[in-house]
């Protein structure tokens, strides 16, 4: 699936961010976030980005402050130069996980060959009928898929989507199993 473009909205009525995603082919995708979720998978999506910009060639972070300065210099040169004034498309004539989103009680988290971050998100919510999507995102997609659910975030009022419900140690993060974020 390549990524055209993204939109976060925080829904009222559902009190959740509704994440959008349209391809090249015009087919969108469409995901509930739920604010407890959201606190819990943006840091580790932040850490999962650090490592990915760590592993990349002629990067030398020592340690995970250096990693997290690093990422967040490179957030910043992307979101610089980010087109986030155009509308998004709701032209799409597909929607491959149906009309109405994908309510995500469920993420796993890994990064792949080629400085790519794998998420996939799971709807468990119904068993046992479970639903799942997965996504190859590039650093560039992950630093504006976490700029855009910041931001909605905060119009929410939700408080700060940067202070998880506990905190996440990035160095022994990085030498456990994937991340798996539940509902």
């Amino acid at each position: 699936m390549n990524i055209h473009q993204m939109s976060v909205l925080h829904d009222e009525r559902q009190d959740r961010l509704l994440l959008r995603l349209n391809t090249q082919d015009q087919k969108e995708f469409r995901f509930w976030l739920t604010r407890r979720l959201t606190m819990r998978l943006i840091p580790v999506v932040k850490q999962s980005a650090a490592r990915l910009e760590a592993a990349q060639p002629g990067v030398a972070a020592t340690d995970s402050r250096s990693q997290s300065l690093l990422s967040e210099f490179k957030r910043e040169a992307f979101l610089e130069k980010a087109d986030f004034q155009t509308p998004f498309d709701t032209q799409a004539r597909q929607w491959p996980l149906g009309p109405e989103p994908m309510l995500i009680t469920d993420v796993h988290l890994s990064i792949q060959p080629g400085d790519v971050l794998e998420m996939t998100f799971e709807d468990k919510s119904d068993p046992p009928q479970v639903r799942s999507c997965r996504l190859n995102l590039r650093i560039d997609l992950v630093h504006g898929m976490v700029h855009l659910i910041e931001q909605a975030f905060d119009k929410a009022q939700w408080g700060s989507a940067a202070s998880p419900d506990r905190p996440v140690d990035v160095d022994s993060a990085a030498s456990q199993d994937p991340p798996r974020y539940a509902h």
